[in-house]
């Protein structure tokens, strides 16, 4: 069955919201890979194990970042083709894509393994958790061409309007890491190499469904050797996005490894609460990064149509919805703080204080603020001015996060207290800049993609 959606008709906030709810079950799903190795591991190896993932996830933080920021210039170019109704456009996307994401895999798995261990004695990670810390991001590690194949095919589907077909994906990924979190972590007493067995697992679970799936669907691939060849057109649009996206989203988990590395300082309670409110915050931002995603595919649709009076509604209607929703998350989070952290460590007093202070200072006010951030970079991005994105992203981590947390936390003597007082700061500026690109107009003439006219037109008249 066809999944794709055309988002360029029909109403704008209900295409938006049909649109979204796919990828925030998808996005609930995906985050569980990380929830539940700390669930798991949490309770099983104890606060050492927390500060492990804690840690290690960050750094694969920044290997997913890199994948989902390049592979999010196939999500702009598919869009904007699909836009347009050329077909060849979409294919020759799609194809050009994967021998990209291909060659990535292979640079980052490498640079990965070899810069893991001297980065974590660098950001101070407590020696009882560093040989964890260790065992955990080298298998992780060998699992990157399964992110980023999986990626790319997911990345594509949501351009061409399918956010279904992932969410599928992600649930069977789920279900299979969940089992195997328990099983390895457990009865095979594997500890935390057993989670990050569990988490690659899934994630080749998740790949090879996911090109079955596309293989199949025969709309605009079939995977074809001619297919995989490289446009130099093609390459040139998805970089354009690509390598902003990925440098923009690679700053801020960066930003915050180095947050977790000031973090360390204060030992492994601290870090093991910072760890766990972070998933918390994560969790918490899932349907913001949805909306966010929406809008971002719906501008790019919009954007290859050339109908910018709907781009500008797309973006205001994701506005909207993303504050509500946001709203609503924080006072879910704020009432039920200490219930959420004693999930994952229900013994240890201090962690859990901690914990709690991380949320109150960090999941408030500014979660607001920070979606106001989101969805303007997300309409950038859309529009193909992903660079605006990686400008906000410097503003945000750059310029505020780290040296306001820095000097909170140790010129001023607040301590760790200080570096989330930073972090609750950070979105402020990009979210004023962001408001600003968008009530400008230089971004309507940025075009991404050589539209073919006589296909464009004949897609219309269908």
């Amino acid at each position: 069955m066809n999944e794709e959606q055309n988002l360029t008709t029909g109403s704008v906030p209900g295409k938006l919201i049909v649109f979204a709810l796919p990828l925030l079950f998808a996005n609930l799903l995906q985050s569980f890979y990380s929830i539940v190795d700390m669930l798991v591991v949490g309770r099983i190896v104890g606060n050492t194990g927390l500060a492990a993932i804690s840690n290690a996830s960050m750094t694969g933080f920044i290997i997913n970042s890199v994948c989902i920021g390049l592979t999010m210039g196939g999500t702009v170019a598919a869009a904007q083709y699909k836009g347009a109704g050329d077909e060849k456009g979409q294919r020759e996307t799609v194809g050009t894509l994967f021998s990209i994401a291909f060659l990535a895999a292979i640079l980052v798995t490498a640079i990965g393994l070899s810069a893991y261990k001297p980065l974590f004695r660098m950001l101070n990670v407590p020696p009882e958790a560093m040989e964890d810390t260790c065992a955990y991001m080298k298998i992780i590690c060998c699992g990157t061409v399964f992110v980023f194949g999986y990626n790319a095919v997911c990345s594509i589907l949501k351009g061409l309007g399918d956010s279904k077909s992932p969410l599928a994906f992600v649930a069977i990924a789920a279900a299979a890491n969940i089992v195997l979190d328990i099983i390895l972590v457990g009865p095979f007493a594997m500890g935390t190499e057993g989670a990050a067995y569990a988490t690659i697992a899934s994630q080749g679970i998740s790949f090879m469904i996911s090109v079955i799936h596309l293989k199949r669907r025969n709309s605009v691939f079939d995977f074809k050797f001619r297919h995989f060849a490289v446009k130099p057109d093609k390459m040139a649009a998805i970089l354009k996005v690509g390598l902003p996206a990925a440098a923009q989203m690679a700053v801020v988990n960066i930003s915050y490894l180095l947050i977790t590395g000031m973090l360390n300082r204060f030992g492994v309670p601290v870090a093991a609460a910072s760890g766990v409110g972070l998933k918390i915050n994560t969790f918490a931002g899932m349907p913001c990064w949805a909306i966010g995603q929406a809008v971002t595919a719906m501008a790019g649709q919009n954007f290859g149509a050339n109908d910018i009076d709907r781009v500008r509604k797309t973006t205001k209607a994701g506005l909207y919805l993303n504050i509500i929703i946001t709203l609503l998350t924080v006072l879910l989070v704020q009432l039920f703080a200490k219930p959420i952290m004693m999930i994952f460590n229900p013994v240890n007093a201090e962690v859990i204080s901690d914990g709690i202070l991380y949320l109150r200072i960090c999941c408030g006010a500014n979660s607001l603020v920070y979606a106001v951030m989101y969805t303007f970079d997300s309409f950038a991005i859309g529009v193909g001015s992903a660079n605006i994105a990686m400008f906000n992203a410097l503003l945000d981590a750059v310029i505020v996060r780290l040296p306001v947390s820095w000097l909170l936390a140790f010129t001023f003597g607040f301590g760790f207290p200080g570096i989330y007082i930073g972090q609750a700061l950070s979105p402020i500026i990009p979210a004023i800049a962001g408001f600003l690109f968008f009530r400008g107009r230089r971004w309507e003439n940025n075009r991404l993609i050589q539209q073919n006219r006589e296909v464009s037109y004949d897609y219309e008249r269908q």
